[in-house]
This record gives structure tokens, sequence and C-alpha cells, in this order.
């Protein structure tokens, strides 16, 4: 029966991945409607196989086999304006606007993130679980024909994680875990290249794939019966995409080809996740979380296409944290309430931001309610995130000069159904 569990989640893993998508992020912490309800903290929950992606060393809480299917509904809304740069004339340079003369919005294009989780209880002592859900992803339209669209004006990274985990309860206080990760990374971008008022204007579309592998490890202590601490590592991950681009209305301006292939590398960080659980009573617990994420391996995403012609596009990242406090209380034996909230700092410079990933510093917002009895469990978790805004000082050679991202906000549901075997 657990080999044809796992085989089952296994294929539905590799369909679910060129699906998973996050909406104008980059980090994606809403694996179930239960951590998103508790604003990701949720690391020490009993009996539920989220504690897969959320800290596999609680898989040890789980008893007997255990199911559970996610899907989170991200999505993103935000305006921009910008200072354009007007045409240069013959004999002449360009001429740089103070005001911000341009504006537009981010299109409505909303995010799908799916998760699958399976967890069995070998003995007293192991367990083994299998989950594919998303870590990194990220969705993002502007106006084609506005001119931020010569930055960006489509970006989608669809990404998904299918990792296998090993526990192991080595005694009363401490367990463990060790598990692989395959990484996989769907990218599509397409910019305006050239400079529409110099009619050297034309869109290219750049779409790869690639897959790749990390793993993580886990430790959690129980110091007694209402205090617990745990922490969670997982690697980073290199990708080296091959892709293929399409810029057949720019070609005889830009001096490639109108079509081929392109290649570029780009390094997904590690982290360390810290939590701690306190259980005030039978009715009522609280978890907190602080992650950190060493960003600065996102130092550039270099493109590289066949003629030769290589875009360095530097991004240079700085590592930061995000802080997060959940609540759960139990209503009665069957119904509990979730509350949660977070702060992302801020690991986009100035310098080097753009319409690619437009996003600032984070705060997130969420309720749930979750229902459960013998064989089976349900959650709904709702959420706002107040995105802040996004300077960007620099046009990187585009149509505008200076540019800001403001009153961004993503609006997320989330649904969750676990059954017990």
């Amino acid at each position: 029966m657990m080999k044809k569990h796992l085989l089952a989640l296994s294929a539905a893993a590799v369909l679910l991945a060129p699906q998973a998508v996050g909406a104008e992020g980059f980090a994606i912490n809403e694996w179930t409607a239960e951590g998103m309800a508790m604003g990701g903290a949720r690391m020490f929950a009993e009996n539920d196989a989220g504690n897969m992606a959320y800290n596999p060393a609680a898989m040890t809480k789980i008893q007997g086999e255990k199911f559970k299917a996610s899907v989170s509904y991200l999505s993103p809304h935000g305006k921009w304006k910008a200072k354009s740069v007007s045409p240069a004339q013959s004999g002449s340079n360009p001429t740089y606007s103070d005001t911000w003369d341009q504006s537009g919005r981010n299109r409505v294009n909303p995010g799908i993130v799916p998760g699958l989780y399976y967890v069995k209880q070998l003995n007293d002592k192991e367990w083994l679980g299998m989950a594919t859900y998303t870590r990194f992803g990220m969705i993002c339209q502007f106006e084609r024909d506005s001119i931020v669209a010569s930055n960006a004006f489509s970006s989608r990274l669809n990404g998904t994680s299918i990792a296998m985990n090993y526990a192991r309860k080595h005694d009363s206080k401490w367990s463990t875990s060790i598990g692989a990760e395959i990484n996989y990374v769907g990218l599509q971008y397409d910019k305006n290249l050239g400079y529409p008022h110099l009619g050297m204007s034309g869109p290219l579309h750049i779409e790869g794939t690639s897959w790749a592998l990390g793993w993580n490890a886990a430790a959690n202590y129980e110091f007694d019966d209402k205090n617990e601490f745990a922490v969670v590592y997982r690697s980073k991950v290199k990708h080296s995409m091959e892709a293929e681009y399409d810029a057949h209305s720019i070609a005889t301006t830009q001096g490639f080809a109108p079509e081929g292939d392109a290649y570029g590398c780009v390094t997904l960080p590690e982290s360390w996740m810290l939590g701690y659980g306190h259980k005030f009573n039978d009715k009522t617990r609280m978890d907190l979380n602080a992650t950190w994420t060493r960003w600065s391996r996102f130092d550039a995403f270099g493109i590289k296409f066949t003629p030769g012609i290589y875009n360095p596009n530097p991004k240079n990242w700085e590592d930061g944290w995000r802080y997060a406090i959940g609540i759960e209380h139990k209503l009665s034996d069957k119904y509990s309430l979730l509350a949660g909230i977070a702060h992302d700092e801020r690991s986009i410079p100035d310098e080097t931001a753009d319409f690619m990933v437009p996003t600032g510093e984070r705060d997130t917002y969420t309720l749930g309610v979750q229902y459960h009895d013998k064989k089976q469990t349900v959650a709904l978790a709702l959420g706002y995130m107040d995105v802040g805004e996004l300077n960007m000082a620099s046009g990187h050679g585009g149509s505008y000069h200076k540019a800001k991202m403001y009153d961004s906000y993503t609006k997320m549901v989330s649904i969750s159904y676990q059954y017990n075997f």
C-alpha cells in the first residue's frame, strides 16, 4: 500500500511541476492552508503531513499514515510610475525627465501554489515522507506597450520542489530528519528590446526549464510538554538553464539571429529556519519563526545567446530575514481558529531593482479555520500581504531612467485537505 501511495504522489509531483507558480514574489511560504493561516510559523503541528514542508523533523509527531493536498491562490496588485527618456536627436543627447510622467499598473495575473504531502510512520522510531511544494516562484505582467516593457512586460518562474525525507525519533526529546530535493524551474521572460522612439522596437521572448538537486536537514528538541525548538536547513540549488529565444521582429537592428538557443545560470539560495513553540494550555499554542536566506547568491541573472551576445543583468541582492508568529486555538474537539503575522525584509537594492521581481518588504496578515475528525482534516485560510515601495534607480538602458512600484498588495486564499489512513 505504501509503495502505491509513493508512486502516485511521485507521478502527481512531476505533472504539477510546470504549474506551480508564485505571485509577485520569489520566496514562497504558503505551503498549506494551516501554514498560511499561521503566517508560515507552523513548525510543531500534531498529526499534520504538512510538517514535511515546514519542519521535516516534526514528522515524528504523526501517528500512522497521512496524505494531504493543498492549493493556495495568490492575486497581486500594484502601480508603477516612471521618469521617461526623450529620444535623442541627431547631434544631441537624450533628455531625462525630472517628473513622474509615465504610469501604469501590474496587470492582475494570479498565481497558483499546489502542494502534496504523504507521511508514513514505519515504527516507533522511524518515519518516511514525500512531498511536492513550491519554494521559489513569481509571476508579473505589465502593459506591453509601456516604457517599462523595455525592462520586462511579463516574467514567470514556475517552481516546484519534490522532496523525500527520513525522520527518526532518538528519544523523548530529540528528533532529526534528512532529505533529498529535486528542484524544477521553468522560466518565461518577455521584454521589448531596443527603443520604440528610434524605430528599434520589438519583443524578445525567452523560455526554458531546468532540473537540479538539493538537500535539507532538520532537528527538533522538546524541552518539556509545553516548549520546543527546531532548526531547518535547506541547501542552495544551482541551475544551469537551457532556453530558447524568439526575436524575429528585431533581428536586423540588434545583430543576432531571429531565434536560437540561450543559456543562463542562477543559484537559488540556501536558508536557515529557526522555530520556537509554546503551549499555553491544551487549547492554545503559539509558534515563533525566523528564517534567514542567503539572497546574495542571486548576484546576477545572466543570459548568453548563441551568436555570442551576453547580457550580464546584475542583481546583487542582499541577505535577509523573515519573521513570523502564529497562534492556534481549539474551539472544540473538531474546530480550531488560526492567525498569523509575518514580516519579510527587503533584499533588493535600488541600483539593480527592476520589473522582473518588483517587490519590496512585505507584511502579511492571515486568518484561518480548521475542521478535524478521526479520518480527515479540512482547513481554509485568508491572507493579505502589504508590499512596500520599491524604488528603481536605474532604467537598465531602456526607455525610462527611474521608476517606482507603489500601492502594491497581494490577496491570498488557501485550502487544504488531509486524509488519515
